[in-house]
């Protein structure tokens, strides 16, 4: 908590720098920050990146599984982290971690009360010599802008964490164009409060702040009433995240009474944004949507201030990037006419180079002329913007049709009663896979699979868009980064079956 000028924050991370370089922390040198949205995140953040460390930003939900996978992956040597945070205790995790990662040779720990063997932040930071000898030695760290900055793990949605290297120069041009895409500067007051270990919150949203000289607000809280308590004290202008928590400020029901008049534009990535939704949030907190698509892998679209309301509902919007090309193409790689859907390629200054140490699934990642294979199914239409309609991984195959998944969550959520819905393959003996749906109703809705099926049907869906079957739940389960957890949804079907 507090507050900081930029000058204190620098003052703080250059003393962290100091007082890693004392440790023997290496250029290169991979270390896992695992923090929540505090202040000591940018310190570590920007004092890594002084010193030409690499970054590896773990959310901090991540356990035992994910954190062990990481560390092995990225061969981490330094882990901070906090020694509690809210009714989490990290030091059992750290215990367990430490028992099969030798490699680990500082735990870092953050607010920690001192009684544990491990060294604490704030002591490193208080110790460090800020003389003007120790900055000059800092200032020779200095790192070549074509290394390795840090390295995001990809969301896990397809079984473990996989790692992202940036260099500096690919992940500013990134931050840089997205920044002004959406016209952030430096009257801007940015509310960060998905988890800042997740590249939408850092790199769009902390860095891209702080790229344009804005003020930055951490909240390590995603209720509705502290988002717009939040908001209303810090006259906030601006918030990055996912459209799940843009529908959950929406649906509060004690939304009025709060004043968010200053709140001017909402960027939303890292999941689909219905047209409904957008409309909602317009409507009711009355600020401009930012409908934007974006991974950690480089690919970044967003719709701008000047867009029709029907570009922003039914697109991402154009490239940030100027100089990144985006394509279409079939199944053979032939490049598809303006209009016409079929697997999303990019290549340019903003996108990376391949995952670390996946020698075998980079060979199938790129195309012969270096464009990255995104896994989304999109179109182009004749103004730039792109389309998205689909995941190539979320087609089901029923008896060799391909089903798009996307496409039947799409008519499914116009239903005025379905508040959140997935759509996953279940699998089948005789035609492989079948469609399941799973649905999260609103507060006091009734609806049944004849209903939904009678709807779809209304609404001119295909036979083979009908799920065969729906499981009604009560809260969808979502992954660390806020998007709808399919995984799970496909394993709990598999055991239903």
């Amino acid at each position: 908590s507090g507050r900081l000028t930029y000058a204190q924050v620098r003052d703080q991370a250059n003393r962290l720098a100091v007082g890693m370089m004392r440790l023997g922390i290496e250029p290169q040198e991979r270390v896992l920050l695992q923090l929540p949205n505090w202040n000591e995140f940018a310190y570590g953040f920007f004092a890594l990146q002084k010193i030409g460390a690499i970054t590896v930003p773990l959310i901090d939900r991540y356990r035992q599984y994910e954190i062990h996978h990481l560390l092995k992956l990225t061969g981490a040597t330094v882990w901070i982290v906090p020694e509690r945070y809210r009714s989490v205790e990290y030091l059992p995790i750290i215990k367990d971690v430490l028992r099969d990662n030798s490699q680990v040779r500082h735990v870092i720990l953050v607010r920690s009360e001192g009684r544990q063997p491990f060294l604490k932040l704030e002591t490193l930071i208080g110790d460090a010599d800020g003389s003007q000898v120790q900055i000059h030695h800092l200032s020779k760290r200095r790192p070549n802008p074509m290394q390795v900055a840090h390295m995001g793990p990809t969301g896990g949605t397809t079984g473990l964490p996989k790692v992202v290297p940036r260099t500096h120069n690919d992940l500013l041009c990134n931050v840089e164009y997205a920044a002004l895409a959406w016209e952030l500067g430096h009257h801007d007051i940015c509310l960060l409060a998905g988890p800042i270990g997740h590249d939408l919150t850092l790199t769009k949203g902390l860095c891209g702040t702080v790229f344009t000289y804005g003020k930055c607000v951490l909240l390590d809280a995603t209720e509705p009433e502290a988002i717009c308590r939040t908001i209303e004290r810090e006259k906030v202008t601006a918030v990055v995240w996912v459209p799940t928590l843009a529908s959950r400020l929406a649906d509060f029901e004690r939304l009025d009474e709060y004043d968010l008049t200053s709140l001017k534009k909402m960027h939303c990535g890292g999941g689909a944004s219905t047209p409904e939704l957008i409309r909602e949030v317009m409507a009711k907190v009355g600020c401009h949507y930012f409908n934007a698509y974006g991974g950690t892998e480089g690919q970044s679209t967003m719709t701008r201030i000047t867009d029709d309301l029907q570009t922003t509902y039914h697109s991402v919007g154009r490239p940030t990037c100027p100089y990144d090309i985006y394509k279409v193409v079939d199944s053979d790689g032939k490049p598809l006419p303006i209009g016409t859907s079929g697997e999303l390629l990019i290549k340019g200054p903003g996108v990376f180079s391949g995952y670390y140490k996946a020698p075998e699934e980079n060979a199938k990642l790129f195309d012969p002329d270096g464009f990255f294979r995104t896994g989304d199914i999109a179109k182009i239409d004749d103004r730039g913007n792109i389309v998205l309609t689909g995941r190539m991984k979320e087609m089901i195959n029923r008896g060799g049709e391909s089903i798009s998944a996307t496409d039947i969550e799409r008519l499914i959520i116009h239903h005025r009663d379905v508040d959140m819905v997935a759509v996953v393959p279940m699998p089948d003996p005789v035609m492989g896979e079948r469609v399941c749906a799973y649905v999260k109703l609103k507060a006091q809705a009734m609806l049944t699979f004849e209903g939904i099926v009678a709807f779809l049907k209304s609404q001119g869906a295909s036979v083979l868009q009908l799920p065969e079957r729906v499981e009604f739940i009560d809260a969808m389960p979502l992954t660390q980064s806020g998007k709808i957890d399919k995984r799970a949804l496909v394993e709990d079907i598999a055991k239903k079956l």
